[in-house]
């Protein structure tokens, strides 16, 4: 036993000093790599002996060791940093698993307890686990357990059964309106300005009421803080009806953010305010308005495509929109088959900043709506104070209709129309079609009731929603045909005539 412990003992020794020498070899050439005591004193040995390319030389060899040990130090460190990352990776990857484990076991614990629930329901009924509930129970449970409405007597519209509630006794006021439209420009302006601290020019407050004739798609742009939103709001305010006011989110895709959607799982409708407001409006003959703030935050025609194209109809009877793909028989009075009837009595009224955060609208919208620019604080003046009125939707469709039908344009100026389109078409390649001339018989005449001079409509709406198109062209090919189009106008329509216009086009000619 004694002679092999002391081979065993010679044998650690001989294994254990291998490593001792290894190391201490590493320590004695790391001393040797970094002893500069010893590079100077050979480099001074031999600094007598040096020529002129010798020196070259030695300063060469001097950088490729220094870029030697430079390296070896970098090779170090950058395995080190390898190793560190490497353990912090593992160790995540430990705290992970030990938190998915402990998840796994709340889950556990959570479908335990939905079980006894559930347990727990079975009994309230009577039943034994296993069985189902008999045909006379009024709500069955689903696959999933969740509760199923029964088609016959549960509401799967909360708000829109509240409207049905709330006007089920109602009757159609008539409010016994007299004033003209020039007499409602003046109240509305009055009453923003004494009633809401809003000040609004008379010039202004005419096109918005013109542009409400004209389309039930209103667009009100400009600068920020120049009471684009504020102006609807007063709209509502004035009307004894707030207005629905709608915030646009850049998630908006579809329909659905406007009138709501179905949910699966509960088996109701997500409904929305403006749908809410719309099913109110047709108990009405008041006049509703929806305010889509910062309406080009997303796309306008992704999720008021179907809207555009229903207002576009001549017929209003045809105005109508699906809300789910089947009616049941608990659902609210007016919704027909799961459709619903857009109420003429409701306008939409839009805000838009144009800015980097934001969508260009298109030709598609901008050809169906009326854009009103705001870009002017209002002028603080003395009001007469108004109250907020009651006022009939049939009252005002009607002054729009004896404007429109009675107050037609001139042809002297439909004929200077016609010459200038020929003119655009010829310089600039752009065309506008019946559409927008429909759209111009219409807020001409109701722009001259409210006030205005027919040359001061024709104007407005042309650099709105004709001139406007010159955007879509590349500037600097066409800026040398602005100017002869600005004395085309004043030619055509008198000497600053067009004032809207001539400003508008000199603004691109200037920042092409």
């Amino acid at each position: 036993m004694k002679t092999f412990l002391k081979y065993f003992y010679e044998v650690l020794s001989q294994f254990f000093s291998g490593f001792g020498s290894i190391f201490k070899g590493l320590i004695e050439g790391f001393k040797k790599i970094f002893n500069f005591k010893m590079y100077l004193q050979i480099a001074k040995d031999y600094k007598g002996d040096f020529n002129v390319g010798e020196w070259v030389l030695f300063g060469v060899s001097l950088l490729l060791i220094l870029a030697f040990v430079a390296l070896v130090i970098f090779l170090i460190l950058f395995i080190i940093r390898k190793y560190l990352r490497f353990r912090k990776t593992v160790v995540e990857q430990e705290s992970m698993l030990e938190e998915i484990s402990e998840l796994n076991g709340k889950v556990a614990t959570l479908m335990k307890e939905k079980e006894d629930i559930l347990a727990m329901k079975v009994s309230q009924l009577g039943l034994k686990p296993g069985e189902s509930p008999t045909i006379e129970t009024a709500s069955t449970e689903g696959e999933n357990g969740e509760e199923e409405l029964n088609p016959a007597t549960d509401c799967r519209f909360a708000k829109l059964h509240d409207v049905d509630v709330k006007y089920q006794d109602y009757k159609q006021l008539d409010y016994g309106n007299s004033f003209t439209l020039s007499e409602l420009v003046e109240l509305f302006r009055n009453f923003a300005a004494s009633q809401l601290g809003l000040y609004y020019k008379s010039e202004m407050i005419r096109l918005f009421i013109s542009a409400l004739a004209s389309t039930k798609l209103v667009i009100l742009q400009g600068i920020s803080g120049t009471g684009k939103t504020s102006l609807a709001y007063a709209w509502g305010k004035f009307l004894k009806h707030d207005s629905c006011v709608a915030s646009v989110q850049p998630s908006w895709r579809d329909r659905s953010e406007l009138f709501g959607y179905f949910n699966e799982f509960t088996k109701k409708f997500n409904e929305t305010d403006i749908l809410k407001e719309l099913y109110e409006a047709g108990y009405t003959d008041d006049i509703h308005t929806v305010i889509l703030d910062e309406m080009n935050i997303s796309r306008v025609e992704y999720y008021f495509a179907e809207m555009l194209s229903i207002l576009e109809m001549p017929n209003q009877d045809e105005w109508i929109v699906e809300v789910v793909s089947s009616g049941w028989p608990s659902d609210p009075k007016h919704l027909k088959n799961g459709k619903l009837k857009i109420p003429p009595n409701c306008w939409y009224i839009g805000t838009i900043n144009n800015d980097d955060s934001t969508f260009m609208v298109t030709d598609k919208v901008y050809d169906r709506a009326m854009p009103i620019d705001i870009n002017d604080k209002g002028q603080v003046f003395e009001p007469t104070s108004v109250p907020a009125q009651d006022i009939n939707y049939s009252y005002l469709n009607k002054l729009f209709q004896d404007a429109i039908n009675n107050i037609q344009m001139s042809e002297e100026v439909l004929g200077k129309i016609e010459e200038m389109d020929d003119y655009v078409i010829q310089h600039f390649r752009i065309a506008f079609g019946n559409r927008i001339v429909a759209h111009m018989k219409k807020f001409v005449p109701v722009y001259m009731a409210c006030g205005g001079d027919e040359i001061d409509g024709v104007d407005y709406f042309i650099a709105k929603k004709i001139l406007r198109k010159f955007e879509q062209l590349n500037i600097s090919f066409i800026r040398d045909e602005i100017d002869g189009f600005v004395n085309f106008l004043n030619r055509t329509f008198g000497e600053n005539k067009m004032k809207e216009c001539i400003e508008y086009v000199l603004r691109l000619k200037k920042i092409s």
